[in-house]
């Protein structure tokens, strides 16, 4: 783009200035409104012939896009404030010990269930990984052979598994984080005992999760195959989704962030998880609170880990469990379902939840489905 203009100078000269043009532009695959500013560098160049002036140019070079927003920060201080600022202790009663799986009423499953249309299901667990991997123990399964008598014979198992991890697919129950030596609602966490009795333990979900399930397919959005490590998720990343998914988190609703974990593995193999993988900022907790979300999960452990936050390393975990009373789906196994979503170009179904019913546990292995 090149422009005319002339004003009177006095010597041979170049200067430089820097305008900032509100402009538009649109091409098949981005588009800027008339309401982005988009700055341009423009290059003056002007001669004279002694003291007289003469026209010049002035070249206009378009960068293209404006300067990037700068991403949110969350500090110590500002975790331990939504400590308090996001709690839910008290909205359901002194007693309560469901948290947030109490905005999934009666109204809401009946809703959930209309979602059920072609009766296709499909698992979000991931197979039991039977060797240690990602700083996780395995899953450990020995069958035992009975004796036939006859034409008639058997065998048994034996499953023991260390779920809480990077590997196994399970949901956290309330009593598994503790912060200042209290859980959700101000129970202490010496409520919580060896013996497997005690206060928020899994059991209080033994009649299942039934909700209207948002998958957040961030690969789709980003256009890769899976998140890099250290990709942090804002707010703005969970807007945007909707946005072009069509659709709004409500009260009640399960929302799942899918990073293509399991795809990275495959493609890069191990890594440390603590210190590279891709989940949600801290700045999202304010979101899921006004979101009201019953419950959350993702095919890691949630946080972008490290979060960059001193005394929280996983500071997401800690207020959703802890201050929210949201139950946490850990290790799911996306790539299935995500397929099903993008080939029917729709990202809500109706997902069922059922923990084993453990007396005092801090939760359990799980296989969550989505029906659509």
């Amino acid at each position: 783009m090149t422009c005319l203009a002339s004003f009177p100078v006095s010597g041979d000269c170049v200067g430089m200035a820097t305008w900032s043009l509100r402009a538009a532009r649109r091409s098949k695959d981005q588009y800027l409104t008339t309401n982005e500013e988009v700055t341009m560098p423009l290059r003056w160049f002007a001669t004279c012939a002694g003291s007289v002036p003469i026209l010049f140019c002035l070249v206009i070079v378009a960068t293209g896009k404006a300067p990037a927003e700068a991403p949110p920060t969350v500090t110590t201080a500002d975790v331990e404030k939504m400590m308090t600022s996001l709690s839910n202790w008290g909205r359901w009663g002194k007693d309560d010990e469901l948290g947030t799986l109490n905005l999934i009423t009666p109204k809401k499953r009946k809703q959930a269930a209309a979602l059920v249309r072609s009766g296709v299901s499909i698992s979000m667990a991931h197979d039991a990984v039977k060797v240690k991997m990602d700083d996780s123990t395995a899953f450990e399964h020995e069958v035992t052979l009975g004796a036939n008598s006859g034409d008639v014979g058997g065998a048994g198992d034996r499953y023991a598994v260390q779920y809480h991890g990077f590997t196994h697919t399970h949901i956290d129950a309330l009593c598994h984080i503790f912060y200042k030596g209290r859980m959700y609602n101000g129970f202490s966490s010496d409520l919580v005992k060896r013996t497997g009795v005690g206060k928020l333990s899994i059991n209080r979900v033994k009649n299942g999760i039934f909700t209207r399930a948002i998958l957040m397919d961030m690969p789709a959005l980003f256009g890769v195959r899976f998140l890099s490590g250290k990709q942090a998720i804002y707010p703005k990343h969970l807007e945007a989704w909707e946005k072009r998914a069509g659709i709004k988190v409500q009260p009640g609703d399960a929302l799942l962030i899918h990073t293509g974990r399991w795809t990275r593995r495959n493609v890069e193999g191990a890594w440390k998880i603590m210190q590279d993988s891709a989940g949600l900022h801290a700045s999202c907790l304010p979101w899921l609170k006004k979101r009201d979300v019953a419950l959350i999960g993702s095919d890691l452990a949630l946080d972008v880990m490290p979060s960059g936050i001193k005394k929280f390393e996983l500071p997401v975990h800690c207020v959703v469990i802890v201050s929210m009373g949201m139950c946490i789906l850990d290790v799911l196994d996306f790539r299935a379902i995500a397929r099903e979503c993008r080939q029917r170009k729709r990202w809500e179904f109706l997902l069922t939840v059922s923990p084993l019913a453990v007396e005092g546990g801090t939760g359990s292995p799980v296989n969550p489905i989505g029906t659509f």
